[in-house]
């Protein structure tokens, strides 16, 4: 893809027969849910691309937008209003629809796969078919980007679209990979309520790797 193309979307994407059958279900379900696979949020060209796993069902699947109605977007969206990625801690409107005043700066979102997975849990072959999608996302990143991997399937996602081994680039809490692309990987432990209910990510950890992804993206514009 050349770098100046818009990236392409096809919300009525079927795919996966498995993914597209279970939103038909949801969509009879919760007649006022989204419910279609997922576009990224922010501009393209950002210098900083967060990589989540899926949306969820009454978050991203129920707004349209990623990481929007849910605990892991209430936590997400705070911290990147905090280190000035974000122009509002609020992802919700008081309708409880996603917030329209809300905006990124230098940031864009997405997802390893862009529909809503039975449990939460895609199958490897989903991943796979959407990792097409993420590979024109990594492509169109500026020289010495950031990569914010949000859990070790966003991880291995990056890794795939990239042609990368991911025993070269093991994933940790925490963890800085250069990337041959000039690119910088961090990954973090998905802000899901149940990680920070359980402790395994505090606000504290999630937010020292946005500190760390600030640093980067102004050392790069300086």
């Amino acid at each position: 893809m050349n770098k100046s193309e818009p990236l392409l979307f096809d919300k009525s994407c079927r795919c996966c027969p498995r993914l597209a059958q279970f939103l038909d279900t949801v969509r009879t379900e919760h007649p006022d849910y989204y419910a279609h696979p997922v576009d990224s949020f922010g501009a393209p060209h950002s210098p900083f691309l967060i990589v989540g796993l899926a949306p969820g069902m009454h978050g991203a699947n129920r707004t349209g937008r990623p990481f929007t109605g849910d605990h892991a977007g209430n936590l997400l969206y705070q911290s990147l209003h905090k280190y000035g990625f974000a122009s509002s801690a609020q992802p919700l409107a008081a309708s409880g629809e996603a917030n329209p005043a809300l905006s990124l700066r230098s940031c864009r979102i997405t997802n390893a796969v862009r529909c809503l997975p039975p449990q939460n849990k895609p199958e490897p072959g989903e991943i796979r078919a959407c990792n097409a999608y993420l590979s024109e996302e990594l492509g169109i990143l500026p020289r010495g980007a950031a990569i914010m991997a949000l859990g070790g399937i966003a991880h291995n996602a990056v890794m795939m679209a990239l042609q990368l081994r991911k025993s070269a680039y093991a994933f940790a809490h925490g963890a800085q990979h250069l990337l041959p692309n000039g690119a910088m990987l961090f990954d973090s432990y998905h802000c899901s309520r149940y990680n920070t209910q359980t402790k395994r990510l505090t606000t504290s950890m999630f937010e020292a790797v946005i500190a760390n992804i600030q640093r980067h993206v102004q050392q790069r514009e300086a």
